[in-house]
């Protein structure tokens, strides 16, 4: 039995307690931070902020990294009683979980290794291995969702996620057979949502930057019957809707080396691309 419970409720209590001063002074990770990336992403998902090609509404998400955009686009995509598929553990939150359509679906985590905190008793099954060759049955799933974890696949996940120097790899392209490998367990008809990082090219070592030639590997590795593109970029004015031409430049802030800083306030990203593919 896990015996963190208490501490992380107590930072999750001092992380409240500061939200005031976040949102009078908003500065990536600093305190209150947290909360006030989960209210507004609640908030966005509550009120399907961004069902179908709705605008995000203005000063949106300032100072906060790209979950706010990735959330509440793939939950206006889920549908209820889907048998899902997590495939990099990035709904492993207590307060997506809990929340329809994701709380109705026969939810299945796969990741690298163990998370800090599981929500087993919840129902969901948990999986650890590597994404390029799952065990998982063709057509095993209606929902494969992949939120900001294919661009990690194949390069350094030793440092922050295993610590097993067998994951620090350098291979630019091996989320190509993560994406085939969505492709072989999604039923036809299934749908798979991905999100990346996305403007000028990079390659961070524990995770890469997409641009456009990347953006369509993706899409060539799963071989949809049909896809939609969905590009999102942040400025000093908070998050809004892109294009793949006009976001072609943006670059990354990368909070480990510090490298990309700017007194726009990016707490990470400051574009990414979310596709929707058909099966």
């Amino acid at each position: 039995m896990r015996t963190d419970a208490p501490v992380h409720a107590a930072k999750s209590l001092v992380d409240a307690a500061a939200a005031p001063l976040f949102k009078v002074r908003p500065r990536p990770f600093g305190p209150g931070y947290q909360t006030v990336k989960r209210r507004i992403i609640e908030g966005a998902i509550d009120q399907g902020v961004l069902r179908g090609k709705n605008k995000l509404p203005q000063g949106y998400g300032v100072a906060m990294d790209e979950r706010v955009v990735e959330y509440p686009w793939a939950f206006g995509r889920l549908r209820a009683g889907v048998k899902m598929l997590d495939a990099g553990s990035t709904f492993n939150h207590d307060f997506l979980l809990c929340r329809s359509p994701l709380r109705d679906a026969e939810l299945t985590i796969m990741t690298l290794a163990p998370e800090k905190r599981c929500y087993w008793h919840l129902g969901i099954s948990y999986v650890f291995g590597d994404l390029r060759t799952t065990y998982f049955a063709d057509h095993a799933f209606d929902v494969v969702a992949s939120i900001s974890t294919i661009e990690h696949i194949g390069l350094d996940n030793a440092m922050l996620y295993s610590g097993d120097v067998r994951h620090a790899e350098t291979d630019e392209n091996g989320f190509e057979a993560a994406v085939r490998e969505f492709r072989r367990v999604l039923r036809p008809g299934g749908t798979c949502l991905i999100s990346v990082p996305y403007g000028k090219r990079a390659n961070l070592g524990w995770y890469q930057v997409f641009d456009l030639a990347k953006i369509e590997s993706i899409v060539a590795a799963f071989a949809p019957t049909s896809h939609t593109v969905d590009y999102f970029g942040y400025a000093r004015t908070g998050w809004s809707r892109g294009s793949a031409s006009g976001l072609a430049d943006a670059t990354v802030y990368d909070v480990h080396s510090g490298k990309g800083w700017a007194d726009d306030l990016a707490a990470s990203s400051r574009a990414v691309a979310c596709l929707q593919l058909n099966a």
